[in-house]
């Protein structure tokens, strides 16, 4: 399996040989890649392809499905986050995630929505607890649109603006590294293009991955993308090669409809 790594900027993110298996079904077999300081990073191909699962194994979400196992490394500024040491909860600290539906706790009021991150990591002040989700919901474009209503239950924004939110709580504990799998597949074009805008604003203080089938999405926001295809990965590189000059044929056929 070739390696690739996306460009000369340093790698925040990398795994090295990477197989996840859900029981005795190899989902991703031998995947080598790197994963940029602020970059965006797409990830494509059909679905079934090992997408999700790759984005999944990024944070240590993947063991959490039973029955799921890992081999390989993945490594998190050069240190192996699948280390018995390493604290998955921590983990997902640095490396936070937002799913393609919106996830906010129901129970839980905006605020506390957005500071539920922060009350993993201990004692913080009140002060530095309302500065901090104040400055999660204003990288989210949220914050003029809740701040008089911080108090009240999620469930009455819309389905835009919970997706903004769940990017808020992600953003609140400051993480290296945002994850997202599909995060607009729910949402109207109106709620999509603010989330893009944002991720494009984002990237300037973090480096994200993003799976999406969108392909439109990815050559508009991303920097790098990679292709999967069975479990393998097929390319990567920068996005603007990618859509107008693949290297692989395999490539070629999946940007034009040929196959997935």
């Amino acid at each position: 399996m070739p390696e690739f790594a996306m460009s000369d900027a340093p790698a925040v993110l990398q795994t090295e040989h990477l197989t996840a298996r859900y029981g005795p079904v190899v989902a991703l077999h031998d995947v080598t890649i790197a994963f940029r300081i602020n970059r965006i990073h797409a990830l494509i191909g059909p679905s079934g392809c090992g997408k999700s699962t790759l984005l999944r194994t990024l944070n240590r979400m993947h063991e959490v499905t039973e029955g799921a196992t890992v081999s390989g490394r993945v490594l998190l500024d050069g240190h192996d986050i699948y280390d018995p040491r390493v604290s998955p909860m921590q983990l997902r600290r640095q490396v936070g995630m937002v799913f393609q539906r919106p996830t906010p706790f129901p129970t839980m009021s905006i605020y506390q929505n957005v500071a539920a991150g922060l009350r993993l990591q201990g004692r913080v002040s009140r002060t530095e607890m309302d500065a901090r989700v104040e400055q999660a919901l204003q990288e989210a474009g949220l914050w003029g649109e809740v701040a008089d209503r911080l108090r009240r239950s999620p469930m009455a924004l819309s389905g835009g603006q919970q997706q903004r939110l769940c990017l808020a709580r992600t953003l609140a504990p400051r993480p290296e590294v945002i994850l997202l799998d599909e995060p607009t597949a729910s949402l109207d074009p109106r709620s999509t293009q603010r989330i893009e805008e944002l991720l494009v604003e984002l990237r300037r203080d973090y480096t994200i991955v993003i799976v999406t089938h969108n392909m439109q999405q990815a050559a508009r926001i991303s920097d790098e993308t990679a292709l999967l295809d069975g479990g393998e990965l097929i390319e990567a590189g920068p996005t603007a090669r990618i859509f107008t000059a693949p290297e692989d044929p395999r490539t070629d056929a999946y940007l034009t409809g040929r196959f997935g």
